[in-house]
């Protein structure tokens, strides 16, 4: 998220008005065994190098392959996503416009990893089949960074390649002049009374009349102030000003609207009026790019109006939302009263940007805090409490850690930084690869996927991985000369100097930056000299987060062990709460029926609950049964974010080994899976497959995982049948259309009170059902494991070899024994 070269100022120096100098970083290789990450060898450096690369190829030739021309490509399915035609993700959805999205966000990605022949195919791509003019009305915000960001940063790529004289002397600027017309088809989104855009824009008809969109009252803070350096961009590289001026007019506005007492801004602000939606202020979710973009304007641009205005919200921060490494959202007009108890992982990118301002302590010690939070699940989770527990447990593969790290390590030289990198690359290999690419992570608890490889993933988390692995002297362009966008974009520096009130073939209009002499005291201080900074501490970041070792450790410690389900039941109070609710505890189901609760089983399985305060056994009894069906209704309202830990269904044999991994619902009879090594099997369609009766296929099923289908009996009922055919787990496929664990929240099989269920179910929305079930028509055998979390797949393929070594010497002994007995 965060981009750029980096050059700050000491502590306490307020930041210079340089713009565009070189500045050389000394790395300093140390070891950090307190921190338990291992310091990397040159060449191991070089290793995971090579290793970013053949995942990137993976990641790039797998869209090519199974999506393009498609916007995304869904990894498990193995095809492209396709808005109208794929289930709805809802507002996730508005970045699909038809135009290859991933193609376009890639392409300055190829371009820094060296792939120039693949980026010369990519631009020929581009021109000769995307086209804008879609009836569709897609977000503003993600058009701009990725569409036109992707378009300038390849613009400016292939305009370095032709001029360097090599290379594309057939370009003739077609990627500007595409990205112009996706200027002017978000332009019509900015006619506002306030000038900040709407939200959403029909790339055809715009706002309004044929467009549907264009009634939206509400934006969020950083999709109405992340537009200044793309438009700008367009603005310097076309001579047409009027993108430049719109994105000023917007993020104008945005600073006249901040509190003024707090100098902080909301996370969602009404269009027409000015006025704040939502006060929560944070540097995270909904605000986030918005404070990125008034210090890149500044370095962009040169305007230090920009920096001025960065540097009143950094201090308001500091205040306020800055709580050690903590980063905490507060009331814009109560600044001192936290507003949320979790933090977003958008905000991982606060540490890069402090690292660009020069404030690097904090830098690090929020840095620090988030990669214990990584440590302890693999990947950050999209957000997390102030005591590091998993409050919403998705991981899309975002960029902003490894971002942050990236500057890091170039602005401290410190080796530290390089493990962390090779921590987060191993962790996308061993659990996000998938024979169709990378997936997302639906539960970093249990390491299910989700169908979903986002187009950042090629334009930022390759982008930042490489980079921090290869020696700048490896590089055939100068980074220092560019400006990373929000999407990591490249955009050249020297525009500082472009335009100004016109266009760029009138020289009476270019403003000139003048530059201070290298013996301006102050203009030396406010560079990225670490010797300067720091003198005597080549080891300054280590000292930092030494006293942090175990801060995660030491608020969230790690549980020895599960308990047993029985003993939670016997620690309950005795007043029944909803939220300790079991279905199938008799002792529960009593306590119900004394406070005139009956609890009803549909025929699809799910469970109802009944109160008639005449059935219960006293009026206290029916009071009580009141509160409970409040409570269970509040419960149902965040069931979406409740603490129920989902299971997996992890394929395990040949092609998949591992690395699909579907997310499934628990159930509240049989065995718990949490805390076993799982079980593992064949999978068996049962017959019939509702399973309500006895399966006619019952010497099939034996031994095996059996497969059926939600609806008819009870979902208690099926495993029964299951259990008496001899099968060792039950599998149960949603028969409502078109469910997804994207779209639904995990809940767990309901029982009916009998305790005679002794082998473990679970449940896969029909989503991940069709993706199991077309697993088995593919390759007809398909084992599974059902666990917890999933196993790494390096593990199951290990596995897998030593069992095929196995049989094989089993074979070569029966050989002999044959042999033997010819003899004889």
């Amino acid at each position: 998220m965060s981009g750029g070269t980096a050059r700050w100022g000491p502590p306490g120096l307020e930041l210079g008005v340089c713009v565009c100098v070189l500045v050389v970083l000394l790395a300093v290789v140390q070891v950090d065994g307190a921190a338990g990450v291992p310091v990397m060898t040159s060449r191991e450096k070089q290793e995971a190098k090579k290793q970013v690369l053949e995942m990137f190829d993976h990641a790039y030739s797998s869209y090519l392959t199974y999506a393009y021309p498609a916007d995304e490509l869904m990894p498990l399915s193995c095809k492209g996503r396709v808005r109208g035609v794929d289930p709805s993700r809802g507002d996730v959805d508005d970045i699909l416009g038809g135009y290859s999205l991933t193609l376009i966000d890639t392409l300055d990605t190829l371009a820094v990893l060296g792939h120039l022949d693949k980026f010369e195919d990519a631009v020929k791509m581009i021109i000769l089949q995307v086209k804008l003019n879609n009836d569709v009305v897609v977000s503003v915000f993600e058009t701009n960074i990725r569409v036109l960001g992707g378009l300038l940063g390849g613009h400016v790529v292939a305009s370095l390649l032709r001029d360097q004289g090599e290379r594309m002397q057939w370009y003739r600027d077609e990627l500007l002049i595409l990205a112009k017309e996706c200027g002017y088809r978000l332009l019509p989104a900015f006619n506002t009374t306030t000038g900040m855009p709407y939200p959403r824009v029909n790339l055809r008809h715009g706002v309004k009349g044929r467009s549907r969109t264009g009634t939206e009252t509400d934006t969020c803070t950083a999709c109405a102030g992340t537009m200044i350096l793309e438009f700008a961009a367009l603005s310097r590289l076309t001579g047409d000003p009027i993108f430049e001026e719109k994105a000023r007019k917007a993020m104008q506005f945005l600073w006249e609207r901040r509190q003024r007492s707090s100098d902080l801004v909301g996370t969602v602000i009404n269009i027409h009026t000015g006025d704040w939606v939502r006060r929560e202020s944070g540097v995270g979710a909904g605000i986030d790019s918005y404070y990125e973009y008034l210090f890149k304007a500044y370095m962009l641009l040169g305007d230090a109006a920009y920096l001025e205005r960065f540097n009143t919200h950094y201090a308001a921060i500091m205040r306020y939302i800055s709580q050690g490494p903590l980063l905490l959202d507060v009331h814009m007009h109560k600044p001192n009263v936290v507003s949320r108890n979790f933090m977003d992982a958008l905000l991982a990118f606060w540490p890069g940007l402090q690292v660009l301002t020069g404030d690097i302590k904090p830098a690090i010690e929020t840095h620090e805090m988030l990669f214990q939070v990584l440590q302890r699940h693999s990947f950050l989770p999209e957000a997390f409490t102030t005591d590091f527990k998993v409050h919403w447990p998705q991981h899309p593969l975002r960029p902003e850690l490894i971002e942050s790290t990236y500057f890091l390590f170039k602005a401290t030289g410190d080796p530290y930084y390089l493990g962390v990198g090779k921590t987060i690359m191993e962790n996308i290999q061993r659990h996000a690869r998938v024979p169709c690419g990378f997936a997302g992570l639906k539960d970093v608890r249990t390491g299910s996927h989700e169908d979903r490889m986002d187009s950042y993933f090629l334009a930022e988390t390759f982008k930042y991985l490489y980079l921090l692995f290869t020696e700048e002297e490896d590089l055939w362009l100068d980074l220092d000369d560019y400006v990373f966008t929000t999407e990591a974009h490249l955009l050249p520096l020297r525009l500082a100097t472009s335009l100004v009130n016109g266009t760029q073939s009138d020289p009476q209009t270019v403003t000139v930056t003048t530059f201070p002499t290298a013996s301006d005291r102050k203009y030396q201080q406010s560079c990225p000299n670490v010797n300067y900074l720091f003198p005597g501490h080549k080891t300054y970041a280590k000292t930092i987060r030494h006293p942090m070792k175990d801060f995660v450790e030491e608020r969230c410690p790690k549980p020895s062990s599960s308990r047993p389900r029985d003993k939670v039941q016997e620690s309950r109070k005795p007043s029944l709460r909803a939220r300790d609710f079991i279905a199938d505890n008799p002792e529960h189901i009593q306590a119900l029926r004394k406070m005139g609760i009956r609890l009803v089983t549909m025929q699809d399985g799910r469970v109802q609950l009944l109160h008639t305060s005449t059935q219960a056994f006293s009026p206290d009894d029916a009071e009580e049964g009141m509160r409970f069906m409040q409570e269970m209704i509040e419960l149902s309202k965040t069931q979406g974010e409740s603490d129920l830990q989902p299971r997996v269904v992890q394929l395990t044999s040949s092609p998949f080994f591992g690395s699909v991994v579907l997310t499934a619902g628990p159930a509240q009879f049989g065995p718990d899976l949490v805390g076993t090594p799982g079980i593992s099997g064949s999978v068996v369609v049962g017959d019939s497959i509702k399973g309500c009766t006895d399966l006619a296929n019952a010497a099939e099923v034996r031994d095996k995982i059996v497969l059926m289908e939600r609806g008819s009996c009870m979902f208690i009922e099926k495993a029964r049948r299951a259990q008496d055919a001899g099968a060792l787990a039950v599998i149960v496929i949603d028969n409502n259309q078109a469910t997804s664990s994207d779209t639904s929240p995990v809940f767990a099989m309901s029982g009916d009170g009998v305790k005679d269920v002794y082998i473990p179910s679970v449940f896969l929305f029909q989503k991940e059902g069709h993706l199991l079930m077309d697993a088995i028509k593919d390759h007809g055998t398909v084992d599974v494991l059902l666990v917890d979390k999933a196993q790494p797949p390096e593990k199951i393929i290990r596995k897998h070899a030593e069992e095929q070594e196995a049989r094989f010497q089993e074979m070569d002994i029966g050989v002999e024994l044959n042999k033997v007995k010819d003899e004889l």
